[in-house]
């Protein structure tokens, strides 16, 4: 078969496939509610090609409440098979992501929408309530030993390849199962033909997963007896549940038709209130986010932070004095408070110091706090706002900020900056951190635009995915000098990712 001929019978999978949440219609069958496309098929489709139809469509639906599947398949040819060439066999494929049930036939689907009980509820208990826009939006908390939470999450984990870089599946049936904790997120809308009645509607979801984490208590003693270690009976049964650990958000998806109204972000900080009064979580950590999500939370996590009074108490201590040829102070700002602060937030290391930086460098004075110029302006995305000539004494102050950012960029890049020669090594650092910087002052801009106005925009410790990420930046000028993102290296914690992670 020629290159020609196969263009011919091949389809993107991006644009092929089309998600959609449907619900009952007043006249009786369907109806649509939103449709939206994937972002990543690889996963799923070589090259993200689809090959054996012309004008295929691969329609995937979903009752808005329950999230019950169907599949269905429109083409107006197939491929006849030639040799051991053949049309790729789609309900195969999708046999591995979706469950049995997504294959039964239109009729029973749509049977089974239109006699959604009117009572329904999300599995699991409601946790949090929210408003945006004049739309209310529900939290609802579950664990997968429950056999209802665990068929939504069948129901709705092919939402992780698609649109997820390199995500994979949960597996609900793996013997410690109930570490994981599923978060629905539901918006509440009236029925069309009744709108006296309000019905579910699917917007997204997150997983959460305990690390057991080592802790020795102080003083040494059992949390339930007041015995010493050494007196302890380890063989009795205790609640495992209450052990310190360390949680994860792990999977973390708001659909695209929910998207770029400010959900996320009140989603992200719910789960993590959650977390912050649950005692035995001692540090909250996020798996591998991509792009949009780490920048949603470092500008949640900076606004929750500038609401502690001991956190804004950190400053540069302006009067240390630095010997040009000697080390980098240790205390250019008070690193005790800071862990204070860090450990009470139960923020981990690498998320917290990156906020804080971001924080000191917003109380910079305007003559040397790096900026950006406005792109609609017509000017270069990346300056400096000057407004007038600094002083010897704030120079002083942005290079006690800037050998803050140097210190950590190199002590998480030691290995690799010590490859180049100093006068090279000196150029990536400063080059680095000045990317560092400048995407500091973008997400500060939209700090002071968004949450200024009263609206929101929608993870000697464990630095392996600091070193990565800043290894990233060093090796390719990453020009917003962020982790690498779309969804980058491990996670905060030293356990194995399911996913992939910026600076």
């Amino acid at each position: 078969m020629s290159e020609h001929e196969n263009d011919a019978w091949s389809a993107p999978s991006n644009e092929a496939i089309v998600l959609s949440l449907v619900a009952p219609a007043a006249a009786g069958g369907v109806k649509p509610i939103a449709s939206f496309k994937p972002k990543y098929t690889y996963t799923i489709f070589n090259d993200e090609q689809i090959f054996g139809y012309q004008d295929l469509r691969v329609n995937i639906q979903f009752n808005a409440s329950d999230m019950r599947p169907h599949f269905g398949l429109n083409y107006s040819k197939k491929f006849k098979p030639t040799g051991d060439t053949e049309a790729t066999d789609l309900k195969e494929v999708f046999s591995e992501y979706l469950p049995e049930v997504a294959f039964q036939k239109q009729k029973e689907f749509t049977a089974a929408v239109e006699h959604t009980r009117t009572d329904w509820t999300p599995p699991g208990k409601l946790t949090s309530t929210f408003r945006k826009e004049d739309v209310t939006y529900e939290v609802w908390k579950g664990n997968l030993a429950d056999p209802a939470v665990k068929q939504l999450v069948n129901r709705i984990q092919v939402f992780v390849p698609l649109y997820i870089e390199g995500g994979t599946y949960i597996d609900v049936d793996e013997p410690e199962s109930d570490r994981w904790t599923i978060f629905f997120l539901y918006q509440k809308r009236p029925v069309a033909h009744e709108p006296e009645r309000l019905s579910y509607v699917f917007v997204g979801y997150s997983t959460v997963y305990r690390f057991f984490l080592f802790h020795i208590p102080t003083p040494l003693a059992s949390p339930s007896r007041n015995k010493s270690v050494d007196q302890l009976d380890f063989t009795e049964e205790f609640d495992l549940s209450s052990l310190p650990c360390r949680t994860r958000i792990s999977q973390f998806i708001v659909l695209p038709p929910f998207q770029q109204k400010g959900i996320g972000s009140t989603f992200y900080s719910i789960l993590f209130q959650e977390y912050l009064n649950h005692a035995p979580t001692v540090e909250i950590t996020v798996e591998d986010p991509n792009e949009a999500f780490d920048d949603m939370r470092d500008l949640t996590d900076l606004q929750f932070l500038r609401r502690l009074p001991e956190f804004n108490a950190l400053h540069i201590d302006t009067s240390l004095k630095i010997d040009k040829h000697g080390i980098v102070p240790r205390n250019i700002f008070d690193k005790a408070a800071a862990e204070v602060v860090r450990r009470t937030a139960k923020i981990a290391p690498r998320q917290f110091y990156r906020v804080l930086e971001m924080h000191l460098m917003s109380r910079l004075p305007e003559s040397v706090r790096p900026g950006i110029v406005d792109p609609e302006a017509g000017e270069a995305p990346k300056g400096k706002a000057v407004t007038a000539k600094p002083t010897k004494e704030q120079e002083y102050e942005y290079r006690l900020w800037q050998l803050i950012a140097k210190k950590r960029v190199y002590r998480h890049n030691k290995e690799l900056l010590g490859q180049l020669e100093m006068p090279e090594r000196i150029a990536k650092l400063t080059e680095t951190v000045e990317n560092v910087a400048f995407d500091y002052a973008r997400l500060l801009d939209k700090a002071e635009r968004r949450f200024d106005d009263g609206e929101e925009e929608e993870e000697e410790e464990d630095d392996e995915e600091d070193e990565a990420s800043d290894v990233e930046a060093v090796r390719t000028g990453n020009k917003n000098g962020k982790r690498k993102a779309d969804g980058v290296a491990e996670a905060e914690d030293e356990e194995p990712a399911i996913k992939r992670r910026k600076a």
